[in-house]
């Protein structure tokens, strides 16, 4: 039995305690959700529906957890119902209704944890999206990876999610980005304002290779030369950001060019973002003023109203923020998540000004989650870039697990130092290194298992007695429930402490019972049952990992 399934019959008893009584209460299953004692002794689950919902049925919490605890009782897999202090219920399971969480997890397998609890919502969720004018650093690494492990957890949840990356490939520092490449490319001095790195020049030289008329082109029409050599320069650089993010398990199922934004529709219809003005006209909050086009944004609780188009026609940023949005609007989707650096906290409020602008709920149908920085000690500035941490080094330095780990295990509104070394080491102190050594255990277990003939043959959930199963696989029972409060509250970083907490659970467990007779020793239903809870375990493990983005090693 889940905490889900008991969580459902308390709230499926409760609602029969409330008609009893004549109430109008409805009764939901958060209403009765369960935790885990910290105290074994206090059983294996506890609730405190009866202190809620005393004073409303006017009665004494005592009383109405006595009620519901005869009742709970008699619920099959339920081996007792107490009360505690001023009206806890505390629930235990007999032996087989826990042990049959093993073979529940076994026979699911990748779709244990999976539930549907956002099933139905469409949800874009944007993330990264760095300037293409130059290599991922350290400053997006956090964002890249916190990013899709929140999308992961959100599919796990049932939602439909897009992951996106909004290539800002338009404006000014496009035109310095073309400005550097062509001169590099050339072997002109850099312009004053150039982009600094070797990366530059390395951009320069596969410009050149690839366009070896740029030189002449650049003598007869130098803004043609410079039109090439931008637009060869930008998707050099966006390709190599795309790669760098595959060999960081990050994965984007749209790539959405700003240019687009500005291009003109089909048979000469406005671009996205003229057409935008009029779409948040139509909804009465665009006003001109001083030969400037305005979106009121103040009415939406942003600190000041937004320029859309300047007197002189250009339009601005939050212009294409706003076509942008619209674009999403457009596709279908319910609620827009934006993933942003530390820097953009005055986005919030423009943002959120945008949708409301736009007609949408600001409350439900966008989020703007703002993540800390990161410093890692013992990380080297880049060769080709000079002057930041590249993701690309950072990879080769500490690898992928180690790195999409530690920056998925804290919140992403927490600044956070991290210790290279650290990183780097394969003890019990690195977290990733002590869950995935969970899990190669696991399948060592699995190889020694079947060497010795020992299968999955039997299965007798009572023999599971001891009190390190009895936490085993109460930490089993609870991943589907932290899989959904991680979606629920956007927080992948939940994931990563749960798996710690049951890489420990196992680690305990394995040192107090053996899965392998001892020589001599007959095989047994026990063997055979601990060989379920073990794979359990493992496939567990490797859920959890993978919603984090991080691999599953048999061998460590």
């Amino acid at each position: 039995m889940t905490p889900q399934e008991l969580a459902s019959a308390l709230a499926r008893i409760l609602t029969e305690l409330v008609a009893e009584r004549g109430a109008d209460i409805a009764i939901t299953e958060q209403d009765t959700q369960l935790e885990r004692p910290k105290n074994r002794e206090h059983g294996d689950w506890s609730s405190n529906a009866a202190m809620k919902f005393a004073k409303r049925l006017g009665t004494n919490p005592r009383e109405l957890a006595q009620e519901i605890a005869e009742r709970a009782a008699a619920i099959d897999g339920v081996a007792q119902a107490e009360i505690a202090g001023p009206g806890f219920i505390n629930l235990t399971l007999d032996a087989a209704s826990a042990g049959e969480t093993a073979r529940r997890v076994v026979e699911q397998g990748e779709a244990y944890g999976r539930g549907d609890a956002l099933a139905g919502q469409r949800i874009n969720l944007e993330f990264v999206s760095a300037n293409p004018t130059g290599p991922l650093h350290m400053g997006h690494t956090r964002w890249a990876a916190l990013g899709d492990s929140t999308a992961r957890v959100l599919r796990a949840a049932g939602a439909e999610v897009t992951s996106e990356y909004y290539i800002n490939d338009a404006g000014a520092q496009m035109n310095k980005f073309g400005r550097s490449v062509l001169a590099a490319a050339l072997g002109e001095d850099a312009p004053e304002d150039a982009y600094p790195g070797e990366y530059i020049q390395a951009l320069g030289r596969r410009v050149r290779e690839q366009l070896p008329d740029l030189a002449e082109l650049a003598g007869t029409d130098r803004e043609a030369a410079l039109e090439q050599a931008q637009e060869l320069g930008y998707q050099l650089q966006l390709a190599e950001i795309k790669d760098s993010l595959e060999r960081f398990n990050v994965h984007f199922d749209v790539f959405f060019s700003e240019r687009s934004l500005h291009a003109a529709g089909d048979g000469g219809a406005p671009s996205p973002i003229a057409a935008a003005v009029d779409r948040l006209r139509e909804q009465g909050h665009v006003f001109e003023e001083d030969g400037a086009i305005w979106v009121r944004t103040t009415d939406f609780g942003d600190d000041k109203d937004r320029v859309f188009t300047r007197g002189n026609g250009v339009y601005t940023y939050f212009a294409a923020d706003a076509a942008y949005y619209l674009s999403k609007k457009d596709r279908g989707f319910g609620e827009k998540i934006y993933l942003l650096g530390a820097d953009h906290h005055g986005y919030i409020g423009r943002l959120t000004a945008i949708a409301g602008a736009a007609g949408d709920d600001t409350e439900t149908d966008i989020t703007v989650l703002i993540g800390q920085l990161v410093n890692l000690d013992g990380a080297r500035l880049s060769k080709r870039a000079g002057n930041i941490v590249e993701l690309d080094d950072l990879l080769e330095w500490l690898g992928s697990d180690a790195l999409r780990y530690w920056l998925a295990r804290y919140p992403a509104d927490s600044p956070l130092a991290l210790d290279g070394e650290k990183l780097r080491s394969r003890s019990n102190d690195n977290p990733v290194f002590y869950v995935q050594y969970a899990h190669a255990r696991t399948c060592a277990v699995d190889r020694n298992a079947a060497d010795a003939g020992l299968d999955r043959s039997a299965f007798a959930p009572e023999l599971l007695t001891h009190e390190t199963e009895t936490e085993l696989l109460g930490k089993l029972q609870q991943y589907p429930g932290i899989v959904a409060g991680a979606a629920e509250l956007r927080e992948p970083h939940r994931i990563a402490r749960f798996l710690e907490e049951l890489a420990a659970a196992y680690h305990r467990w394995y040192d107090n019972c053996r899965v392998l007779p001892l020589a001599g020793e007959q095989i047994g239903d026990l063997h055979r049952t601990r060989l379920w809870l073990n794979d359990a375990a493992g496939q567990v493990l490797r859920n959890g990992l993978d919603l984090l983005g991080v691999s599953a090693p048999e061998r460590l």
